[in-house]
């Protein structure tokens, strides 16, 4: 549930690596650090085998929508309707997350996706799917998604001993950018065998993340949040420290508008790429192909921002996705399209761990889940419109537009990165 796209991992429906902010906690000993690892593993096959689902699913619902016969202005409406569904849930969910009910939410957030994604596929098997129960079974479970999201933020602080948390939050990384790698092309040959089969498998990775997670051990139980505080002013923690905050800020106006790019430069190629005669098949290969790419550029981040400093490295990748995205006006056919979108999903997480690290160092242990759902319910936001705007292009105006447009966004960013990005490097 959790590209370009999950806290460390992606979604296509998304655009961007949502921050994972992480609240430190207790180490463990003896058979407390066993508990510890039996745990971690649950949630790493929760998180892996989710992931998976997530993105199978994902890939194809722009093609089911059209194979359907309806047109790319409904399927980029639908979509953006699915990204919008949970904005307010995520910062709400994560306060109850805090005072105790993560584990909770967390299941019963896993089994309500299940019921949905698994009603889409058995009614779509029967030859009776509509759109309206196609667009609700879509918000109910985008709904339960961003509960998940919330709950599970921390909780590799809460199962981990300090000194071991770096290598957990590595390891639920690679299982992300592993299945942005190979979901998009399973779910893009399971759509091409049987138009359900995506789709029950999401539906069946979210009943794995359901005993997965009832089966841990740990408590989940994170500090409460003090008894006086209401739900909503608990809530607006995170936004009032952002608001605060120069670098929070760059942080997110960054995140949000790469974020929706992302998004819209995916739908436009979807598109596009049905328009062009190609099938399932040849996009899951560019998503594929853009996910390992962002894998490269996830593993290399950490030394180009030792080589070339958090500012420049912040700007130089911004200043350098604008004329490959513009590029991307001129692409024909899936080798084009790989080529560019794995050229920017390999830029784009560069820049983005150097933000996350930045804004984990300034953030404050206690509100860091906040945060993060800020941050998250921002980009968000701005690739919910993407599907929307990426439909009306793709009926009304040139195929070119959208990349062009999103080339001109970028340049204004690029330039006032260039402004802020000393923001960056005084956080180190």
């Amino acid at each position: 549930m959790e590209s370009f796209t999950r806290a460390g991992a992606s979604d296509p429906r998304d655009g961007l690596p949502r921050p994972r902010l992480l609240r430190g906690r207790r180490g463990a000993s003896g058979s407390g650090r066993d508990q510890s690892a039996r745990d971690f593993r649950l949630f790493w096959w929760a998180n892996a085998v989710d992931a998976l689902g997530t993105q199978a699913s994902g890939a194809v619902l722009p093609l089911l929508l059209l194979g359907l016969g309806h047109s790319p202005r409904t399927a980029g409406l639908v979509a953006g309707l699915s990204l919008a569904a949970g904005l307010l849930l995520g910062p709400l969910a994560a306060v109850p997350a805090d005072r105790g009910a993560r584990k909770t939410i967390m299941f019963w957030s896993a089994v309500v996706a299940a019921l949905a994604m698994g009603s889409v596929a058995v009614t779509l098997l029967a030859g009776h799917l509509t759109l309206p129960h196609l667009v609700a079974a879509v918000l109910v479970e985008r709904f339960a998604t961003a509960c998940h999201d919330a709950a599970s933020r921390g909780t590799v602080a809460l199962v981990c001993p300090p000194d071991d948390q770096p290598r957990a939050v590595a390891r639920l990384a690679a299982a992300d950018q592993g299945a942005l790698i190979l979901g998009p092309a399973l779910g893009g040959a399971a759509y091409q065998l049987f138009r359900a089969l995506p789709f029950a498998a999401d539906a069946l990775s979210y009943a794995v993340v359901a005993g997965c997670v009832r089966a841990m051990r740990t408590d989940l139980k994170a500090a409460a949040a003090p008894s006086g505080e209401g739900l909503w002013r608990a809530a607006a923690a995170g936004l009032y420290l952002v608001r605060r905050r120069p670098l929070l800020r760059l942080v997110l106006t960054w995140i949000a508008l790469v974020n929706g790019v992302a998004a819209t430069l995916y739908y436009s190629a979807v598109f596009a790429l049905e328009r062009s005669g190609s099938g399932a098949l040849p996009l899951g290969l560019v998503l594929a192909v853009t996910g390992a790419a962002g894998l490269a550029g996830s593993l290399a981040a950490p030394k180009a921002a030792a080589r070339l400093g958090a500012a420049r490295t912040l700007t130089t990748v911004t200043w350098l996705l604008a004329p490959l995205t513009a590029a991307l006006a001129l692409a024909d056919g899936p080798w084009a399209y790989g080529v560019l979108l794995g050229a920017i999903g390999l830029l784009v997480p560069l820049p983005a761990v150097v933000l996350q690290a930045r804004a984990l160092l300034t953030t404050e242990p206690d509100v860091q889940a906040r945060v993060g759902a800020v941050i998250a319910t921002a980009s968000g936001a701005t690739a919910a419109l993407a599907p929307v705007m990426a439909g009306l292009f793709a009926g009304q105006l040139n195929s070119a537009t959208p990349a062009l447009g999103c080339a001109a966004l970028l340049v204004l960013l690029a330039a006032h990165t260039t402004r802020r990005a000393a923001l960056a490097e005084a956080a180190a």
